[in-house]
């Protein structure tokens, strides 16, 4: 099976990010992908067998413990490819709390054994594939406001005609943020 790791984003950043993908498509030529296969890869492990995959749960289980839900905020715009035909997304500033949860993750799968590409990480939303960037400025865009992601899937990846469809395998809750010490009055 085909399969990665990944952040769900939280719904209103999910929403906020659809609008402004909508909001492109509406100015660029491309085959901009729908909300629900929004998601921030941490470890992508493509074809790995029924093993590997309960390899990655424990891989999973291990490096998400003690973690806080990790802020995701927006960077602007960037693609891969060239621009006639352009992967397009939206950056997420790399927080380090997001920095280290990849950096575990991937620690994980090591140590277990569990194949993932190992390029760099950089933190991202995919928007849309085949996009023709033209060289004209884009439309003003309102990015999502910084929110936490508190949920890390791994996913299975079924790739048809119409595009991917993700299918959760398993999913780990990451706890609560560290409350911030509050001041009291001399």
């Amino acid at each position: 099976m085909r399969a990665f790791i990944a952040l769900e984003l939280p719904a209103d950043f999910a929403d906020d990010t659809a609008a402004a993908a909508r909001r492109l498509s509406a100015s660029l030529e491309g085959r901009f992908l729908d909300r629900s296969t929004y998601h921030l890869t941490l470890a992508f492990l493509g074809d790995i067998d029924d093993a590997e995959a309960s390899r990655a749960m424990d891989a999973l289980d291990v490096a998400c413990a003690g973690s806080a839900p990790v802020s995701l905020a927006p960077d602007g715009l960037g693609k891969f490819g060239r621009p006639a035909d352009a992967t397009l997304w939206l950056g997420v500033a790399p927080d380090p709390a997001l920095q280290a949860l990849a950096e575990r993750v991937r620690e994980e799968l090591t140590a277990r054994d569990v194949p993932f590409d190992p390029k760099p990480f950089r933190p991202h939303i995919t928007l849309g594939r085949r996009v023709r960037i033209p060289k004209k400025p884009l439309p003003p865009l309102a990015f999502p406001l910084t929110a936490h992601a508190r949920t890390v899937t791994l996913f299975k990846s079924t790739l048809s005609r119409d595009g991917a469809e993700y299918k959760p395998l398993y999913t780990v809750e990451l706890g609560e943020p560290a409350e911030m010490p509050t001041s009291t009055p001399n």
